[in-house]
């Protein structure tokens, strides 16, 4: 076996590992009680900030001067609107893993990913296959069948906070397609969140809730999940199909769903397990019905 391919079988492996941790230590923190969803929201961006700049320090060879440049070099609209996504994403993440399981919340958010940027495209001038709306029309009945047969099954506050937050995570990708330099520009973004967490921090103070173990999965869920399993996973980009990487994060939920009942003794029901086939094959359609179709 050729040893680039085991490489990039290693590096792809802990980067959807990592997606998936994110939910499990969210879950860990906040289905326990062990802190705030707002102090664990701060917590896991401000440690992103650290390690990814001491990330884009070691791969620029400890030149300091040529971080700061590039972190500061933009300031622009775009920019700007990439760090709120980044913050929106995190923050609702963290409210609604509050009143959702790690399955569950990680197949809200995988969903509504791959259908935000499916939908964004097509108002930007991308026509759809019928496979593909076929596709959106499966994933969307998984949904709808997730929160039957009542509105608190999931939570239905958690359930559009997890949502909002998987649109956010999208246009927050979309924003950052073509980056030259992915890691540098990420560790911007996560640096440029700083206003808005003070901002959370000021607002949410009084209901600080903190202990050891809940500090310690915030900055788990920041430095290690966050930072560099997002830093690993644009490192792999390069050597994947769009369709590739699409498919491969289909993976995310279900990883996350055997984490919750590894680590947070959560119960896989039979709703969630079909709703996944659903939501999951609605979008495996999507991705490659079109490609399969104009092939044949």
């Amino acid at each position: 076996m050729p040893i680039q391919f085991i490489k990039l079988f290693t590096y792809v492996s802990f980067a959807l590992l990592a997606f998936a941790g994110n939910s499990v230590l969210c879950r860990l923190a906040l289905g326990q009680g062990l802190i705030d969803a707002s102090s664990f929201t701060s917590l896991r961006l401000l440690s992103g900030v650290v390690t990814l700049i001491v990330i884009s320090l070691v791969l620029n060879r400890g030149s300091g001067s040529v971080v700061i440049r590039q972190l500061t070099k933009q300031n622009s609209t775009k920019t700007w609107l990439a760090s709120l996504m980044l913050f929106v994403y995190a923050a609702t993440f963290s409210y609604a893993y509050i009143s959702l399981d790690t399955g569950t919340g990680a197949l809200i958010l995988f969903g509504m990913v791959q259908l935000s940027m499916i939908m964004i495209g097509a108002l930007y001038g991308n026509k759809l296959h019928y496979s593909e709306w076929l596709g959106i029309l499966v994933a969307f009945a998984g949904v709808v069948y997730l929160v039957k047969p009542n509105l608190s099954t999931p939570s239905f506050l958690g359930f559009v906070l997890m949502a909002l937050s998987g649109v956010a995570w999208a246009i927050y990708t979309l924003l950052g397609r073509g980056s030259k330099q992915p890691i540098l520009d990420t560790s911007a973004n996560f640096l440029r969140t700083t206003p808005f967490v003070v901002v959370l921090i000021l607002f949410t103070v009084h209901d600080a809730q903190l202990t050891n173990w809940g500090i310690i999965y915030s900055i788990l869920s920041g430095a290690v999940t966050s930072a560099v399993g997002y830093a690993i996973w644009y490192l792999v980009l390069k050597d994947l199909t769009v369709t590739q990487a699409a498919v491969l994060q289909l993976l995310v939920p279900i990883l996350a769903a055997l984490g919750g009942v590894l680590f947070v003794s959560e119960m896989i029901s039979m709703r969630l397990v079909i709703s996944s086939l659903l939501v999951l094959g609605g979008i495996l359609m999507v991705i490659i019905g079109r490609r399969f179709l104009v092939r044949r």
